[in-house]
């Protein structure tokens, strides 16, 4: 069995680990391999310390780059003040991004989840099988089971890609609901979907929505 004696050694592993995962690497994850690679068991809080380590190494550099704690792990990304040239490159590559309709969709099923699509219709008053589909494909949504309602409809949720996607560390930083009520928060007037959305009421005249 190796044995492992001194604290700088974790955080050169823990930053491998991080920047060759495609998501974000949780706490357990990284307790998990480093035991195996170590042979010893490690305890949680060195493990935290020597991400706090690499936390303060980016924040005092001249690099790009940042660790976030986001979707219940951790990820390099790139700091804020590089986000506008980032935007532009993807802007200039991404040859499709998510649509209004695909947009919309996602919104009602991060803050109704578990919803169903026939929930999702209401709100919009179009068709939402092309968006949730699309959604599915993107991995931004999943299938959280089906409603005790007539017929057991599919349940709808965001999935873990959807926070790293928006870096968000969880649900809870979404913004609340009652943020977009309040009027000095408002730009201009609500459109009849959103009134109809804060009111509860299906909106007239379902339309077939159309392929973006």
């Amino acid at each position: 069995m190796r044995t492992f004696s001194a604290m700088n050694q974790l955080a050169p592993h823990i930053e491998s680990l991080i920047f060759a995962a495609d998501t974000p690497v949780s706490l357990k994850e990284i307790k998990n391999c480093l035991e195996e690679v170590f042979g010893t068991p490690l305890k949680k809080e060195d493990l935290l310390e020597a991400v706090d380590q690499l936390r303060a190494q980016y924040a005092q550099s001249d690099s790009a780059i940042e660790l976030a704690e986001i979707a219940g792990g951790y990820q390099l990304l790139t700091k804020p003040a590089f986000h506008p040239t980032v935007g532009t490159y993807l802007k200039q590559t991404t040859r499709k991004r998510l649509s209004r309709s695909a947009l919309e969709t996602l919104s009602i099923i991060a803050y109704k989840q578990p919803v169903t699509k026939s929930e999702m219709e209401r709100i919009r008053g179009v068709n939402c099988d092309y968006a949730v589909q699309k959604l599915l494909e993107k991995e931004l949504v999943s299938i959280t089971g089906r409603s005790e309602g007539p017929g057991r409809p599919l349940l709808y949720g965001t999935s873990e890609k959807f926070m790293d996607y928006f870096g968000l560390k969880s649900l809870d930083d979404l913004p609340k609901p009652k943020d977009f009520k309040e009027p000095e928060q408002q730009i201009g007037e609500q459109a009849p979907i959103e009134e109809q959305a804060v009111a509860g009421n299906p909106p007239a005249q379902p339309a077939k929505e159309e392929e973006e």
